[in-house]
């Protein structure tokens, strides 16, 4: 309960798992059919790149602001760029959007989108930037304190057949990725078909690969795709070098265009020597 990703804001992790999370949501989008997500641990949607939390750290700066910069961002980047753009018209980089914000961007007349947070102070500041901050066609429910793998359990099979489960944890415990080992057992056989994108960091590469084993033993996954960039050289289990989405039932979309956000990404926002980034099937 002592995370606060307003530390961590825009950082160069936000931007993998944003502009991954936009295609998948662009994706499901292209049909008629509507569609239902939900975010297991929201944050509070939006944050202040000048608080005193983002200066803190300063992370922004080698995250988003290294492609804001840009004049050769390729077109399947274009449209998530074009949302950070959007929230700051003078070009000065002040606020970015968290992962609710994105969803509610592209939400439609006939969708429906579920955040959860536990964090006390910031599940209401969520419910409030929901509320004076997203504009929608679609349908929004904010499930203030509530413990986003408990709302996996309550709330699949979701009420429409399509969509996606976006599960993004603090990684404050050290049996998180066991965690989610289970919560993703537990999800896909109440649910097998939606798509889950599910973000980790990258420390320990060895526990990475005990993770992905895991994943691809799960009785009901029959399509598991992890995306993992590493910024640079390890440095140690302490520190993060990287991170990783992995994708049950990853959309068509996203693999069409995974390798050229991938490519460009990577070496943009390397921290040093040994920055790459590999796709790998799992199942």
């Amino acid at each position: 309960m002592n995370y606060r990703h307003s530390y961590h804001a825009g950082n160069f992790a936000d931007v993998v798992k944003h502009s991954l999370q936009w295609l998948v949501l662009d994706y499901l989008g292209q049909k008629d059919k509507p569609y239902w997500v939900l975010d297991t641990h929201a944050g509070i949607g939006m944050y202040d790149l000048q608080g005193e939390q983002a200066q803190k750290t300063g992370e922004a700066t080698d995250g988003i602001a290294r492609l804001l910069g840009r004049d050769d961002i390729p077109a399947v980047l274009q449209s998530y760029v074009a949302q950070v753009q959007q929230l700051n018209p003078t070009g000065e980089l002040r606020w970015y959007p968290g992962s609710p914000w994105f969803s509610a961007e592209q939400l439609r007349a006939q969708d429906q989108l579920v955040l959860c947070e536990l964090h006390p102070q910031d599940s209401l500041a969520l419910a409030a930037n929901v509320k004076q901050e997203f504009a929608t066609a679609g349908s929004i429910k904010v499930l203030t304190e509530t413990n986003g793998y408990a709302a996996l359990k309550g709330l699949l099979p979701p009420p429409i057949k399509r969509g996606l489960v976006l599960i993004d944890p603090p990684f404050e415990q050290r049996d998180e990725l066991q965690t989610l080992v289970a919560a993703l057992d537990a999800a896909t056989k109440r649910w097998a078909t939606g798509v889950y994108a599910v973000w980790y960091p990258i420390k320990d590469p060895l526990s990475i690969g005990d993770f992905h084993q895991q994943v691809a033993q799960l009785k009901h996954v029959q399509k598991a795709y992890a995306v993992d960039i590493l910024i640079r050289d390890a440095q140690g289990p302490q520190t993060l070098n990287g991170c990783g989405m992995l994708f049950i039932n990853p959309p068509f979309g996203l693999l069409q265009q995974v390798d050229e956000v991938m490519n460009y990404l990577t070496p943009l926002l390397a921290q040093g020597r040994g920055a790459q980034w590999q796709g790998v099937w799992l199942t």
